[in-house]
């Protein structure tokens, strides 16, 4: 995974929480994800088709998924409903749908988003190649955005 794919999911993340949630994410430097780690408690996923394919997930702990969706809603959260996974998916979606805007002039389509709710859930290995990490913090909590993300052309001849 080339740095012209990753700085669009940079860029957009801030984006979206400075716009939509009202608050500054910092991030940490990128990191190829290595180990069986969990997953934080709550994940929205968006696959990713066209000129480029992958996967991209924001995963949050609970606590930090709960306040975001009150920030983002601007309603209380007494527990995890269909409108709380709604506004999850919701994040996910603005997220790989504004950086897919920046990838690098390619055409690339992104799915209707899968949120999973559950401790210990985990990212599996993507066939395309590793998953790249980007531990954020947030004035909510931390949450990590994940994705794998590949041009046609490089998944195709095998440069993945």
């Amino acid at each position: 995974m080339r740095a012209q794919h990753v700085n669009p999911f940079i860029d957009s993340v801030k984006l979206v929480f400075e716009t939509m949630l009202g608050t500054q994410v910092a991030i940490a430097k990128p990191r190829i994800k290595t180990d069986d780690q969990p997953s934080y408690d709550v994940t929205g996923i968006i696959a990713l088709s066209g000129e480029a394919v992958g996967s991209v997930a924001v995963s949050f702990p609970m606590d930090t998924a709960i306040k975001c969706v009150e920030a983002f809603s601007g309603m209380p959260v007494e527990e995890p409903d269909d409108n709380f996974t709604d506004a999850i998916g919701e994040l996910a979606n603005m997220i790989a749908g504004n950086a897919k805007k920046d990838l690098e002039n390619l055409k690339v389509n992104i799915s209707v988003p899968t949120v999973i709710v559950g401790q210990g859930h985990r990212l599996g290995r993507h066939q395309l190649g590793p998953w790249i990490v980007l531990e954020c913090t947030s004035p909510h909590g931390p949450f990590n955005l994940e994705m794998c993300v590949v041009e046609v052309a490089a998944a195709v001849a095998g440069g993945a």
